[in-house]
């Protein structure tokens, strides 16, 4: 089985790519859904955030839950908070992929997807096969967010300038998947990509 890294910044088209691989019957592990999960009411990270980062977890309904703002307000621009984060973070949702993997290999299936946002930052590229980046120019790329998100421009840039920049990303991948040109010409190679990874 081969194992696909699916990369890329913020509102570069991972959802799409990754959209195209599960129409495809290729599992796909989404490290931001599994995130969500973990940070859900009642998650597992919710512990380890609310001693890390006193009053960003309440209780509703006699449940943990997490208020993402304050959260979002507590590491945004603070590059340790933001290393406290990913500490509690990275290691559950590494658990979950792992398990993830197995459950790809026991079902056979030719390829999985890991779509992992910060892949290359966390050298997880040493953990796939091949390295699939989705790329589109800046102004194209803020746009999707403003358009997706409630998000200042401030905090936007601060989100793209903690990540790798994209040309350093499409320099250390293996395959580059542009998505600012139309959805078709996305797509058209993606199912190049598929064609190959089913052969």
């Amino acid at each position: 089985m081969r194992v696909i890294g699916l990369t890329g910044g913020i509102g570069m088209g991972k959802s799409t790519a990754a959209a195209a691989f599960r129409r495809a019957r290729l599992p796909v592990f989404d490290a931001d859904a599994e995130v969500h999960r973990l940070q859900a009411p009642g998650g597992a990270a919710l512990p380890a955030i609310g001693a890390a980062f006193p009053g960003v977890v309440i209780l509703h309904n006699g449940c943990r839950a997490l208020d993402r703002a304050a959260l979002r307000a507590a590491v945004i621009g603070d590059e340790a908070a933001m290393r406290r984060l990913e500490a509690i973070m990275h290691p559950l949702v590494r658990r979950r992929e792992n398990e993830f993997l197995v459950q790809a290999r026991r079902r056979r299936a030719p390829a999985a997807v890991l779509d992992i946002p910060l892949l290359l930052e966390t050298g997880g590229q040493r953990r796939v096969d091949q390295v699939v980046v989705v790329s589109a120019p800046r102004a194209v790329q803020e746009y999707r967010v403003r358009l997706r998100r409630r998000m200042t421009a401030a905090q936007i840039a601060a989100v793209i300038a903690r990540q790798m920049p994209d040309r350093e990303k499409r320099r250390r991948a293996d395959v580059v998947i542009q998505t600012g040109l139309s959805r078709h010409h996305a797509l058209r190679q993606l199912r190049r990509l598929i064609l190959t990874l089913r052969a």
